[in-house]
């Protein structure tokens, strides 16, 4: 015992003293880097986050021994019965596989894959080595929550990088059509990747879809309207009427600006904003400006002000209506929550109802995304937008892709540079990519009061526009959907956020994810959503009772918006108000990408 005791202690201490001596030279490199500009802030603090995580498993290593020898041991077993699985395969006898992969991982479904028995050993011993691995990190201990799920992050980046589908000698059906084309699609290949880097200049990411295929104004975002105001950080669309009379009250939508409005005006059949106007309704969106260094100090209060709070003030002008209803998706809808704080504080009612599409405004549990909220990270991401004056959004559109990194990115490295296919044309993953920039002061006040401290849902914790909010106290009835494989806005936290509001609440949860799960248009039939008239404390509660309808949401939100629309109108043209039409839709805010912005 007292052996031990003393081989624990000793191992102890050594661990703290090489942990403080590499983090104090961890921190001067960083410094270093990125005083002289060698390396960019946020990337410095990437790195330095993945070097605490391993240094973090290596710890571990020293300090708990046998719980890493009794891995060793199963680990041991599993590739025993490999053994014994090859040497049934080699005699002809059928077997059963010892590790298969699970059912949503797409990599190893080629025939090529199980038709090679030396793949197929391949493809199962890297199948048990990573899951042992991921295992072994997860049982770490004396790592909090947040500590724990960044080790395990940086670790599936590692264990998904080191698969045998993402280099062409080790995977066999790259193999096969780099035989069968004599090399060409390796050719195809280097051009697709010479592609991407002229495409995403200073700032790599795999192309997800055909470009060629798209052209917002072309064939997508090509519902007709105006632009019949703007001023520096959003340009306001209404859109032609389609009905011969519309809902009296206007509705204004605010979408998200960390990508563009035209997520809901996709192609025609897509398009939400086409089915609202063929729905009667006169609808007004926000598309906001690709930011660049000239919108540095633009903050969460000006994208109030500019915002929404502009927007109800020109579409009031536009339509003569004093009252509207508002739908916010993302980040748009966590600014419409601010606002509607804002006006119930100031006793201003333009808003009748409001729907929140996918919207976090209890930020307790992030999702995903939660690996980067820290104030390291923050502090890295802070530096370079001090620098630039902006965050670039090609580099938010890669954070995101990573957070499921083999669908979002391995899947397309495979794909386009090893097999030299272009990605196929989809429309949703053609706006995945067009990011926007996000300003430095903006971006930092809802990384640090959102999501590092969660203000808020904290009763009068933040000022904005001179005054402190509490959304408890808004009374306007609200519907808020929200989709149950979302892993950005996940659908316990948004639920949380639901109760924290005031007023009626509605709560309506969709299948699928954060896009799909919203852009469900009618005439697919998918995914279906679950209706619940109770808001109980608890989510789950919440689900056990609630009843599953198939098919879209759009129709069963179409019968609740109707109590709040008025009665019907004459329609009304955009631009034959009295504000002018600037431009036609989709205007030239939107057209503008994240590297033109940036400058």
């Amino acid at each position: 015992m007292f052996g031990l005791d003393f081989v624990s202690k000793t191992a102890t201490h050594l661990v703290r003293t090489f942990e403080d001596n590499v983090r104090q030279g961890q921190q001067q490199l960083e410094k270093w880097l990125g005083d002289t500009g060698m390396m960019e802030d946020t990337k410095l603090s990437t790195l330095s986050e993945i070097s605490d995580a391993y240094r973090t498993m290596a710890e571990d290593l020293l300090l708990h021994p046998l719980r890493f020898a009794s891995a060793e041991i199963d680990l041991a077993r599993k590739h025993l019965g490999l053994a014994r699985y090859t040497l049934t395969r080699l005699t002809g006898q059928p077997t059963e596989p010892v590790a298969e992969p699970d059912p949503d991982d797409r990599r190893f479904l080629a025939e090529d894959w199980h038709r090679h028995l030396s793949f197929d050993v391949l493809q199962q011993a890297y199948l048990i080595n990573s899951r042992a691995f991921l295992s072994w990190v997860e049982g770490m201990e004396g790592l909090p929550g947040p500590g724990r799920d960044q080790v395990l992050f940086y670790a599936r980046q590692l264990t998904s990088a080191l698969s045998p589908s993402n280099y062409p000698l080790t995977n066999p059906e790259v193999l096969r059509i780099t035989w069968e084309r004599k090399g060409m699609n390796l050719v195809d290949g280097a051009r697709n990747l010479v592609d991407d880097i002229r495409q995403n200049p200073n700032l790599f990411n795999v192309a997800m879809t055909d470009r060629s295929a798209f052209e917002v104004g072309g064939n997508l975002a090509t519902t007709p309207g105006k632009v019949v105001y703007q001023n520096e950080l959003m340009q306001l669309i209404q859109y032609s009427p389609t009905t011969d009379t519309v809902a009296q009250r206007p509705l204004l939508i605010v979408p998200p600006w960390i990508n563009k409005y035209y997520i809901l005006d996709l192609t025609e059949r897509n398009s939400f904003i086409r089915w609202l106007v063929d729905q009667g309704q006169t609808v007004f969106v926000i598309s906001w400006r690709n930011p660049g260094p000239a919108q540095k100090n633009r903050g969460w209060d000006d994208y109030m002000e500019l915002g929404p709070l502009a927007a109800i003030d020109a579409a009031t002008e536009a339509t003569g209506e004093q009252q509207m209803n508002a739908i916010g998706y993302c980040i748009g809808s966590t600014l419409l929550g601010t606002t509607m704080a804002w006006l119930e504080k100031k006793q201003r009612n333009p808003i009748v109802s409001t729907t929140y599409l996918t919207t976090l405004l209890d930020f307790s549990d992030p999702g995903g995304i939660g690996v980067f909220i820290n104030d390291h990270s923050i502090r890295g991401t802070e530096r370079t937008m001090e620098r630039k004056g902006y965050l670039d959004g090609r580099a938010m559109a890669l954070t995101f892709n990573l957070l499921r990194e083999n669908d979002l990115f391995w899947s397309y490295w495979t794909n386009n540079y090893l097999k030299g296919l272009k990605p196929k044309a989809f429309d949703q993953l053609y706006w995945n990519t067009d990011g926007t920039n996000l300003p430095a002061r903006m971006h930092s006040y809802y990384l640090r009061e959102m999501y590092l401290h969660n203000r808020l849902v904290q009763p009068d914790a933040l000022t904005i526009a001179g005054e402190s909010i509490d959304l408890s106290a808004i009374r306007v009835p609200s519907f808020f959907l929200s989709a149950r494989q979302d892993h950005i806005a996940k659908w316990k936290t948004t639920y949380r956020g639901a109760g924290v509001y005031g007023g009626d609440v509605r709560f309506v949860l969709s299948g699928s994810g954060h896009i799909a799960g919203v852009i469900n248009p009618p005439y697919k039939e998918r995914y279906g959503y679950w209706t619940n008239n109770q808001l109980p404390g608890s989510p789950d509660d919440w689900f056990d009772s609630a009843e599953h309808h198939p098919g879209s949401w759009w129709p069963h939100w179409r019968e609740w918006l109707a109590t709040f629309e008025g009665e019907q109108v004459q329609p009304r043209q955009p631009g034959e108000g009295p504000l002018e039409a600037i431009e036609d839709a989709p205007g030239s805010y939107v057209k503008v990408k994240a590297s033109e912005a940036g400058g």
